[in-house]
């Protein structure tokens, strides 16, 4: 049997070498839309239906697509976790290199500005999205892919190139609310306030701010930051969005929240968000996690056990580490999980998992580029001199959850 920090190494090479033969390129939970089937019949002119089918094609637990015409594509979102996960690992920056270019070639089209989009159609309770439609979740992943290939690199290529992405930010997806709060919407076709998509953008206009010194970016990720930390509920929590139907709360989301407020008090070296991390790491972690390293997707029940849940508590709890004893310990009790729960011997993982049974589809950005990223953060955080099994041999978590000092 592996040891532990063995394990994480094979972890990753696996999951590498899967994603590298598959040329990065495979489904996704949300591509139903792409299907050539569907797209031929008339219920695809209809909202209902196409909310319908692509909650379809998510749930099942047996893959349809190769039948329904869905073929296998990459997605600009994951070759930015791709590009930042490669980075991160010793010895890959060539290979980083060449998925930078893959991502910068699959720009949104026509469009002044630097941005990305998905490469499907989607719709929700409100919006149709065609596919390539710019959003703010592909174009901030993608811009800090290209600023880490920036501070790996100093190629000044990749920070002109998030620049024009911040400007698409500032130009098509920035609403003024007030003098001091605003919120960027998801896309240019919608006004979601999306609390998640919003921080994001936020922190990724801050990070641009500490390499550009531009005022303005600063100005607009503090106003963006100060509106959804005025709408976190005093146990901690955030709801998904402000609409009434989107009143859910969810582990993934909330860690991009709280990962991006990092970045945004550590990018503009302002402290004023630090109670409301501090609150919000609180909640995280009181509620997101059983015993044994089971992460859970919501916040009230446990099941379904999702891997883009799993792969971001990794990240938020290494990310947040220093403000709860054993979140470390924590971030490896969550990846021992899945590598006995979510992971097929050839070194990709499963979906989602139930009370009953698994969904072991492979999707590609949801799953394997989430926790290729997430992996390569832990090993990054262990550093080559403190292994896992180091770190479990010193003090055993779960502990119990602490207090957080508040500043």
């Amino acid at each position: 049997m592996h040891q532990p920090s063995e394990k994480l190494e094979v972890a990753i090479q696996s999951l590498l070498d899967y994603c590298q033969n598959s040329g990065w390129s495979g489904y996704d939970p949300y591509d139903g839309l792409n299907s050539r089937v569907f797209r031929r019949t008339p219920f695809f002119r209809s909202k209902l239906c196409r909310i319908a089918f692509t909650q379809a094609m998510k749930r099942s637990p047996v893959n349809l697509r190769s039948f329904l015409g869905v073929a296998k594509e990459r997605n600009p979102k994951g070759l930015a976790l791709f590009a930042t996960a490669l980075l991160k690992l010793p010895g890959k920056r060539r290979e980083a290199e060449q998925v930078l270019d893959l991502l910068i070639q699959s720009r949104s089209q026509d469009r002044p500005y630097a941005c990305w989009g998905y490469n499907f159609d989607w719709q929700n309770r409100v919006t149709f999205v065609p596919r390539g439609v710019p959003n703010i979740i592909c174009t901030t992943f993608a811009g800090n892919a290209l600023l880490d290939a920036y501070d790996a690199s100093a190629d000044e290529r990749y920070l002109v190139i998030a620049e024009s992405a911040s400007e698409f930010l500032l130009r098509e997806l920035y609403s003024i609310d007030s003098d001091e709060e605003t919120c960027f919407s998801y896309t240019p076709l919608d006004g979601e306030r999306v609390h998640n998509a919003n921080l994001l953008g936020a922190a990724f206009l801050a990070r641009l701010y500490q390499q550009t010194g531009r005022e303005l970016l600063l100005k607009r990720a503090i106003a963006a930051a100060r509106f959804t930390v005025n709408r976190q509920a005093a146990d901690g929590s955030w709801r998904y969005g402000e609409s009434p139907s989107q009143s859910w709360i969810d582990n993934f989301h909330t860690g991009f929240n709280l990962v991006a407020l990092r970045d945004i008090a550590t990018f503009t070296k302002d402290e004023r968000f630090n109670c409301s991390i501090s609150k919000g790491f609180n909640f995280y972690r009181t509620n997101f996690f059983e015993r044994g390293g089971l992460a859970k997707y919501y916040h009230d029940r446990t099941y379904p056990v999702d891997i883009h849940s799993i792969a971001q508590s990794i990240i938020t709890l290494v990310e947040c580490r220093d403000l709860q004893q054993g979140s470390l310990l924590l971030a490896q009790d969550v990846f021992n999980w899945a590598w006995n729960e979510m992971r097929h011997p050839t070194g990709y993982y499963f979906f989602q998992s139930g009370p009953v049974m698994k969904k072991r589809i492979p999707y590609m950005r949801w799953s394997q580029a989430w926790m290729l990223l997430a992996l390569s953060v832990l090993s990054e955080a262990i550093g080559s001199t403190c292994s896992i099994e180091d770190l479990s041999n010193s003090k055993r978590n779960l502990d119990p959850v602490l207090p957080l000092t508040t500043h």
